[in-house]
C-alpha cells in the first residue's frame, strides 16, 4: 500500500508542477531529509496559495507555507534549514531538517530589435542559459542566417505589439531588453511590455531618449510606480562601449535583478575603512 500511495503522491506532485509551470507561476518544494520520523515527506506550495502532498503534521504544513513566501522572496534555489530556525514554537520538529527548492519557469530574455546590441545580447544570453528570443520588425535583421547556433528563436514581426504580449506571456521569469532604433519602435514595444508585466523591463537610449519614451506612455495613462521600475538607460556602468560590452553590461544586470544581487565589486569592503 505505502508503494501505491508513494507512486500517487508522486503522481500528484508532478500535475501540480506542471499546473503551476504553465501558469507561468513559482512555486516551492520543501522536503524532510533529516528527523526522526517523516523523512523524505514532501510538500509544493505554490505561491498562489495551493498546496500538494503533507509532511503528516498539520502545524509543520503551515509552518512551511509560511516560510515558502520568504524563500521565494530570497531568490535563493535551494537551501535546507533547521525547523527551529523559522517555526521555533514547534518544539517536536525543532531539530529537523528541511530541503526548500525553487520551481519557477525557466528563465528567458526577449531582445527587442535586433541590431548591433540586441544580436550580442542574444547571443550571451544563450551562452549564459537563458532561453532566447529574438525579435525586429525586420525580417533581414532575424533572418537564420545571420543566427545559424542553435537556442535563439527568432521573430519576424510586422509589428511588436501582438507577438510581445503572446512571448511574454504572465511574465514570470522573462526579462526584456527593449534595443530598437528608435523612440517610435521603443515606445510601441514598451506599450506591450508594460502590459505584461515582465519581471525585468530595461530600454536602451540616453537620459533624453529615453525620457522621452517614458514622458509619452506616462501621458497616454501608465502610472508612475510600474514605469520607475523600467531600467532606463538599461544596464550596469561598466563603461561599455562596443556592442559586446553593452550587451555584457545589460546581462549583467538583468542577472542580478533574477538573482538578488547588488552590481557592486565583490571586493568592496578591502577598500572601506
Amino acid at each position: 500500500m505505502s508503494g501505491a500511495g508513494d507512486t500517487n503522491l508522486s503522481a500528484q506532485l508532478t500535475r501540480a508542477v506542471a499546473r503551476a509551470l504553465g501558469d507561468g507561476a513559482s512555486a516551492v518544494l520543501a522536503t524532510i531529509v533529516e528527523a526522526p520520523r517523516g523523512v523524505g515527506a514532501k510538500v509544493l506550495l505554490e505561491e498562489v496559495g495551493g498546496r500538494t502532498g503533507t509532511t503528516g503534521d498539520a502545524a509543520l504544513d503551515d509552518a512551511l507555507a509560511e516560510h515558502a513566501r520568504a524563500f521565494l522572496a530570497s531568490h535563493a534555489e535551494a537551501r535546507t534549514l533547521r525547523v527551529g530556525e523559522f517555526a521555533p514554537a514547534l518544539g517536536e520538529w525543532r531539530d529537523a531538517r528541511v530541503l526548500f527548492e525553487r520551481i519557477e519557469p525557466e528563465p528567458r530574455v526577449v531582445v527587442c530589435g535586433a541590431g548591433h546590441v540586441g544580436a550580442a545580447l542574444a547571443r550571451l544570453a544563450r551562452v549564459v542559459g537563458y532561453r532566447v528570443t529574438l525579435i525586429d520588425d525586420r525580417e533581414t535583421f532575424v533572418a537564420r542566417e545571420r543566427f545559424p547556433e542553435t537556442g535563439i528563436e527568432l521573430v519576424a514581426a510586422p509589428n511588436w505589439t501582438d507577438p510581445l504580449r503572446e512571448l511574454i506571456g504572465a511574465g514570470r521569469g522573462v526579462s526584456v531588453a527593449v534595443v530598437t532604433r528608435g523612440h517610435n519602435e521603443d515606445e510601441e514595444c514598451m506599450r506591450a511590455v508594460l502590459a505584461a508585466r515582465p519581471d525585468y523591463v530595461g530600454m536602451i537610449g540616453s537620459r533624453r531618449r529615453t525620457n522621452i519614451v517614458l514622458a509619452r506612455l506616462r501621458e497616454s495613462g501608465f502610472d508612475e510606480e510600474l514605469l520607475s521600475q523600467v531600467r532606463a538607460p538599461i544596464g550596469l556602468d561598466l563603461g561599455a562601449v562596443s556592442p559586446e560590452e553593452v550587451a555584457l553590461s545589460v546581462l549583467a544586470e538583468i542577472v542580478a535583478q533574477r538573482r538578488g544581487g547588488t552590481g557592486r565589486p565583490l571586493s568592496e569592503w578591502r577598500r572601506q575603512k
